[in-house]
């Protein structure tokens, strides 16, 4: 195998070894020296070239592993060792939504950033998406219909809802961003559903500005469907005090 990719692997300053590992990959992939399907150095030689243990190494590809990062092969020959993996999209989303969930800001934050990319989902499914995709929003949407459908069956429609428009965007990173914001969110928001004085009616009103939406989406106008996603989303942090 050849490296000549990844030219200025340097030692590291002592600390834990596995996290200056860990550094240094992810310094060569964000500088461009590093990327998808390329090899890493054997074990012994990566652990050479940065003066750390080779158990420091291992412990770096175990988590680059479950990050997604990197992929491992044993054996011989082209196919083994260690490459640089393309993160799945659902990992991304997964490792997004953990420190949105964890990172404790302020709920106004999450809010906008949420009012932010929710405007670029519903304003891109509405020029984009197909048939297929909005049979997919239809169907989420009618799944909130019911006039007693229980706060639980809601916030699992409701979420279903905001992927599928997020998933009809055509834009990858955009429906990756905005499913794990909302995800993120769906154990407050569902504790704020089962708090709330008028459920009933919080539902229908809800529901028809689902209505809105999704006809904005079939409609493809895109500017209307921005709007109404903003409103909707502001209605429901006013609506919903206990989420702040």
């Amino acid at each position: 195998m050849v490296y000549e990719r990844i030219p200025d692997w340097a030692p590291v300053a002592r600390s834990r070894a596995h996290e200056l590992v860990i550094q240094a990959i992810e310094d060569q992939i964000m500088a461009g020296a590093l990327v998808v399907g390329d090899p890493l150095p054997p074990e012994r030689e990566l652990a050479a070239r940065l003066e750390v243990s080779r158990a420091g190494v291992r412990e770096a590809v175990r988590v680059l592993e479950g990050q997604g990062v990197l992929r491992s092969r044993v054996g011989s020959g082209a196919d083994a060792g260690t490459f640089v993996a393309a993160l799945p999209d659902g990992a991304l989303t997964r490792f997004l939504r953990l420190h949105v969930a964890l990172a404790n800001f302020p709920f106004s934050d999450v809010v906008d950033a949420r009012v932010t990319l929710e405007r670029s989902s519903a304003a891109l499914a509405a020029r984009n998406a197909d048939a297929a995709a909005i049979a997919v929003i239809g169907e989420a949407l009618q799944r909130g219909a019911a006039s007693d459908v229980s706060p639980d069956a809601f916030n699992d429609a409701d979420t279903a809802f905001h992927v599928a428009i997020a998933e009809a965007t055509g834009n990858r990173l955009v429906s990756s961003m905005t499913i794990a914001i909302r995800e993120s969110l769906t154990a407050r928001i569902l504790t704020a559903l089962h708090g709330h004085a008028d459920w009933t009616g919080l539902a229908k009103r809800l529901h028809a500005q689902h209505e809105e939406l999704f006809d904005a989406i079939v409609r493809h106008e895109p500017e209307v469907a921005a709007e109404l996603a903003e409103h909707h989303i502001r209605f429901a942090d006013q609506e919903l005090p206990r989420m702040a």
